[in-house]
């Protein structure tokens, strides 16, 4: 069983930026992908980046790419997401997410392809 457990969110600003974390613990390996997903209220679970464990792929949304980067800590266990030029849109409870069969390639995510979830993050955007 792997445990993960998100890090980071608040309220900040439109335009403003944050660092989500994702630590993974447990039964970790250095296989599999993880991704990171948002959902605001009253909305489906919008998968929005993933990076490979193998090779470092990285998937990024239309609704963030250029504006989020997702990166890896392999040392630390830790999936860290860059968010530059923050809209209110983007305000969501942001989840991470790994699968140990996924590879992250420029597919859309869908949730049902990762096994693993943390309790996720408040992120809050003001106008």
């Amino acid at each position: 069983q792997v445990q993960l457990v998100e890090s980071g969110g608040g309220l900040v600003q439109s335009g403003g930026s944050l660092r989500l974390s994702c630590t993974a613990s447990g039964e970790t390996v250095d296989y599999g992908s993880t991704g990171w997903f948002r959902q605001a209220p009253g909305k489906e679970r919008e998968g929005i980046s993933c990076i490979s464990s193998s090779d470092g792929h990285t998937y990024y949304s239309d609704s963030v790419r250029g504006r989020f980067t997702i990166s890896r800590d392999n040392a630390k266990r830790t999936v860290y997401l860059q968010m530059n030029s923050l809209k209110p849109e983007d305000t969501a409870v942001y989840f991470c997410a790994t699968d140990v069969m996924y590879y992250c390639s420029d597919d859309e995510l869908v949730p049902g392809d990762f096994k693993s979830w943390g309790q996720g993050t408040q992120v809050t955007v003001s106008s």
